[in-house]
């Protein structure tokens, strides 16, 4: 079968990514193996490729997110058939689902309706699981009204301006001029554009100086200590990303820092955890499919094309998700 590898630890660039002709997976007897259709990407793919993961072997198959066809199934596996379609965040440990087949956790895997597109179903994984698990699984929503979205634009940030909207918070979102229509179609109530406007004293006159109860903070280290000071009392910063810097004042209102991270849970061994990656997929689906959530295919490409989308995503040019057609 086909696959994207990186080819040793020395030589971890897009750039060096190879598409190599590799044996099919063997599965283990807790995995399924999946014939993929199509494969979402995400900032975390090159993320990993340029940093590399400890346990991996090379070459190393990347790819994250998954949709595909149920082709073989470990003897302790349940829930699951032959042909069943199916999706998935995946295990960064291992070998990913860049290629044409893919053994994963079956633990993690969803089911996808009837009546959902490979592409629609590619573009609720990583980015909108993000933005479910903060907002439904990591944020105190009691009495909580307002809260701030950075990068309102990301596919991230689009998906959390609409949650944020169904859960009826007031939204402020962050972004460049180029996207604020993508920001403005997903319903933030007030729209901060970071290049010319000062985002704090944005925040803090849209909030008669009381500050935001939530941020979704999709930046990392660079804007959570300016968070600090746009919070509300009591208020809640919901971190994506690396980093969280030392010494923050939290105690003098109160804050608290929720850290948000999917395929990690692998590494804890916690079924229920780790199911709740499929829960959490089908949920959006649900959302999806009843015309509650839109979740934006930009692009989607061939699979010898991955190189070029996987730059696109680096540089940010596109306005939702990129995905490759596999099979």
């Amino acid at each position: 079968m086909k696959a994207w590898q990186v080819q040793s630890a020395a030589n971890r660039t897009i750039e060096d990514l190879v598409l190599a002709e590799v044996p099919e997976p063997q599965i283990t007897a807790t995995e399924l193996l999946v014939k993929m259709h199509v494969v979402g990407l995400n900032p975390v793919d090159y993320k990993v490729i340029e940093n590399g993961i400890d346990s991996w072997q090379y070459p190393h198959t990347v790819g994250i997110d998954a949709v595909g066809e149920v082709v073989a199934l470990g003897e302790q596996t349940s829930g699951f058939n032959i042909g069943d379609r199916v999706f998935y965040h995946g295990d960064l440990r291992h070998d990913g689902s860049l290629a044409e087949f893919a053994a994963t956790d079956f633990r993690g895997v969803g089911h996808v309706p009837d009546t959902m597109s490979d592409e629609q179903a590619s573009a609720i994984l990583c980015s909108a699981m993000t933005a479910y698990q903060a907002l439904y699984r990591k944020a105190n929503l009691v009495g909580k009204q307002t809260i701030l979205i950075h990068a309102g634009g990301g596919n991230v940030g689009f998906i959390g301006i609409q949650l944020a909207k169904k859960l009826g918070l007031t939204v402020i979102a962050t972004t460049s001029a180029r996207k604020r229509e993508l920001v403005t179609q997903a319903g933030a109530d007030v729209i901060i554009d970071y290049h010319v406007e000062n985002v704090t004293e944005r925040v803090l006159e849209t909030t008669n100086q009381l500050g935001v109860d939530l941020s979704l903070n999709t930046i990392g280290q660079q804007e959570i200590a300016p968070d600090i000071d746009r919070m509300a009392y009591n208020g809640q910063i919901l971190v994506v990303g690396d980093g969280i810097p030392e010494g923050l004042d939290l105690d003098g209102r109160a804050l608290t820092i929720a850290r948000i991270a999917l395929g990690g849970v692998y590494r804890s061994d916690n079924g229920a955890q780790i199911h709740d990656l499929a829960i959490m997929a089908e949920s959006l689906a649900t959302m999806v499919m009843h015309h509650e959530l839109v979740a934006p295919v930009d692009w989607l490409v061939p699979m010898q094309d991955v190189k070029a989308a996987m730059v696109a995503v680096k540089a940010g040019t596109a306005q939702g998700k990129i995905s490759v057609k596999v099979q």
